[in-house]
C-alpha cells in the first residue's frame, strides 16, 4: 500500500531541502559573525573616508580653478558610489543559503567588484572630457600650494585606507574590499599625477601641461578598471583557482585519503571568499559505508584546515570506477 500523499510530500521536501554553506555549529556562527563585523566595519569606513576625501579634493580644486584638481575630485564621487556598493555587496553576501539560493549569496561581492571597475572605467572617460575641455582652453593657477597641500593631503589618506583594505581583503578573501582599495589605489596614482603635471605647469609657465598629463593619468585608470572588471567576471563565471591552490587541493586528497584507491574528476570553483570542492573518491568494494565515510572525513578535514571557507562534496565510488591504482588525483 503506497504511503499517504501528505506523508510522501514531506518525504521529499526532507530530501531535497537545500544544504546552507552558512556554518551551522555554534564555534563555527560566531567565527563567521565575528569575520562578518570586521568586513562590515571596513566597508563601511570607507565611505567615511571617500567623503573627507571628496571635500578635501573639492576645496582644493575651488582654491586652485585647476581643471586637474577638478577631475581629482570628480573621481572621488565615485569612491564614494564604489564604498558604498562594497558596503551593500558585503552586508548582502553575508546571507545564509535559502531555498531560492542553495549555494548561498557569495557573488554578490563579484557584482559590486564589476561596478567598481565600471565606475572607474566612467571616472576615466570624464577626467579625459575635462582634460580635453582644458587642453583647449588652457587656464591659470590660483593659489597653487594650498590646493595641492589639501589634495596630496587627501591622498595620503586614501594611500593608507587602500593598504588596510586591500590587506584585510586578502586576509578575509573577500572581493569587494580588494577591489575597493585597489579602486583607491588608482586615485591615489591619479592624485600623484595630477600634482606632477600642476607643479610642472608652475615651473614652466605651460599650462597646457595641466590638462596633458591629467590625460595620461586617466589612461592608468582605465586600465586598471579593465583589470578589475576582467577579474570580476572571472569570478562569476566560476573560475578555478590559482593553479597553486588547484595544485594544494590535489596534494591535500593525496594526503589526507588513506584507504581511498583513486580521486577523479576534481573540480573547483570560488564564489566571494568561499571555494567549492566536489570530486570522486574510489574505495575498495568490500569498505563498509561507515569506513568509507571515516575516509570522506579526514579528506574533508584537512581540506577545511588549509583551504579557508572551502565547501566540499564527494562522491564515493566501488573499485570498478578507478583508472589508476593509488590514490591519485586526476
Amino acid at each position: 500500500m503506497p504511503p499517504p500523499e501528505g506523508r510522501h510530500t514531506i518525504a521529499l521536501a526532507s530530501v531535497f531541502h537545500p544544504c546552507p554553506t552558512f556554518p551551522v555549529d555554534a564555534p563555527a556562527r560566531a567565527a563567521y559573525a565575528h569575520w562578518m563585523d570586521q568586513v562590515s566595519k571596513l566597508a563601511l569606513g570607507s565611505i567615511g573616508v571617500g567623503v573627507l576625501v571628496l571635500a578635501l579634493k573639492y576645496v582644493a580644486y575651488a582654491l586652485t580653478g585647476s581643471i586637474a584638481l577638478y577631475s581629482d575630485a570628480l573621481e572621488s564621487i565615485v569612491n564614494v558610489a564604489a564604498a558604498c556598493a562594497a558596503f551593500i555587496a558585503v552586508r548582502y553576501s553575508a546571507k545564509p543559503a535559502d531555498r531560492n539560493h542553495p549555494y548561498g549569496h557569495h557573488k554578490a561581492e563579484y557584482i559590486a567588484a564589476v561596478l567598481e571597475g565600471v565606475l572607474i572605467v566612467l571616472a576615466a572617460v570624464s577626467v579625459f572630457y575635462e582634460a580635453y575641455q582644458a587642453f583647449l582652453v588652457p587656464r591659470a593657477i590660483d593659489a597653487p600650494w594650498q590646493g595641492l597641500g589639501l589634495n596630496l593631503g587627501a591622498s595620503l589618506l586614501n594611500g593608507i585606507w587602500a593598504a588596510v583594505l586591500i590587506r584585510a581583503g586578502r586576509a578575509r578573501r573577500s572581493p569587494a574590499l580588494q577591489a575597493d582599495g585597489r579602486h583607491l589605489m588608482t586615485d591615489v596614482f591619479s592624485s600623484i599625477g595630477v600634482a606632477a603635471g600642476i607643479l610642472l605647469a608652475i615651473y614652466t609657465g605651460w599650462l597646457v601641461l595641466d590638462p596633458l598629463l591629467a590625460g595620461f593619468v586617466a589612461i592608468n585608470i582605465l586600465w586598471s578598471g579593465w583589470g578589475l572588471v576582467k577579474e570580476s567576471v572571472g569570478g562569476l563565471m566560476d573560475e578555478a583557482p590559482a593553479p597553486e591552490i588547484l595544485n594544494r587541493i590535489r596534494a591535500l586528497i593525496s594526503e589526507a585519503g588513506e584507504g581511498a584507491l583513486e580521486a577523479h574528476d576534481l573540480r573547483t570553483r570560488k564564489a566571494g571568499r568561499i571555494t567549492f570542492i566536489d570530486f570522486h573518491l574510489v574505495v575498495p568494494g568490500e569498505l563498509t559505508v561507515s569506513a568509507a565515510h571515516a575516509i570522506c572525513d579526514n579528506v574533508e578535514a584537512a581540506l577545511q584546515a588549509d583551504i579557508e571557507g572551502s565547501v566540499i562534496t564527494i562522491h564515493v565510488e566501488p573499485e570498478e570506477k578507478a583508472k589508476h591504482s593509488g590514490v591519485i588525483v586526476l
